[in-house]
């Protein structure tokens, strides 16, 4: 079977060999702290062992009895589902904007839309900090939603712009020369051949704010701190195992919220 070709190129399975255990190392390093933390989140132990020295529920036990844990998880989960649904439609438009777009300074437009992958992320906590202060948006739900929408939009512009490149607008050109004003062309035309780029943009959109833990640092306190922050706070001041009990859960989460994704874009093709 090694043997066989790997490819159109006639490349047999063996010489890429090396490849295959280049990708499968590279993979392990990657998942290979998920083994690590999952085992401790049921630890008995007051601290992070690994190998935990016995087993426990306890941390989730602990997770779910605290007030304070769970407020910052409703918090979390509102702001992403926020975000989600504030930078999906804007970054679709502007993607669709400036992919139709014929100015000169499109290029411009859209490196200023992806800036902030580019930026470091504590400059950009510091900017929006001292501009919350004078706007009174510091600690609030609203405050949070609008900074991490701003660091949500690249991923769906970036997402749906490459949707957008393996479309073919002519379709929506031919609605359009039907009668279809453009708007209706593009719902009803364009949309639903970006669908699984939108999906894709949205699940990078909630990921990216439910993640964000740098700006969280400087705007988000009191009744709005998010678990992000929280976590970050309890490894700082005290090692507490439940935040391995909090990861774990997120990794399962994630791991749900992907393999959802992969069914609904595969079901509606």
């Amino acid at each position: 079977m090694l043997r066989e070709p790997a490819s159109e190129t006639q490349i047999s399975h063996l010489s890429r060999l090396w490849l295959y255990l280049l990708s499968a190392l590279v993979l392990l390093f990657l998942i290979l702290p998920t083994f690590i933390v999952v085992p401790m989140s049921f630890s008995d132990s007051r601290f992070l062992q690994f190998p935990p020295p016995g087993w426990s529920w306890r941390w989730y036990e602990s997770f779910f009895s605290s007030a304070e844990w769970l407020r910052a998880t409703r918090v979390s989960f509102t702001a992403a589902v926020l975000v989600m649904l504030v930078a999906t439609p804007l970054g679709v438009a502007a993607a669709y904007g400036l992919h139709n777009a014929e100015l000169k300074i499109t290029r411009a437009l859209h490196v200023l839309l992806i800036s902030p992958l580019i930026v470091p992320i504590i400059i950009l906590a510091v900017g929006v900090f001292y501009l919350y202060v004078r706007l009174d948006l510091v600690n609030t739900l609203t405050g949070i939603v609008l900074a991490h929408s701003a660091l949500a939009i690249p991923f769906v512009v970036v997402t749906v712009s490459s949707g957008l490149k393996q479309y073919d607008m002519n379709q929506e050109r031919v609605a359009r020369s039907l009668g279809a004003s453009r708007f209706t062309a593009f719902r009803t035309v364009t949309l639903p051949q970006l669908k699984n780029s939108i999906y894709a943009g949205a699940l990078f959109a909630f990921i990216t704010s439910l993640d964000e833990v740098v700006i969280a640092l400087f705007i988000a306190g009191g009744e709005r701190t998010t678990l992000t922050r929280r976590m970050f706070a309890g490894l700082r001041d005290e090692v507490d195992p439940t935040i391995a009990a909090i990861s774990s859960m997120l990794i399962i989460f994630s791991v749900l919220l992907l393999a959802l994704l992969q069914f609904v874009t595969r079901s509606k093709d």
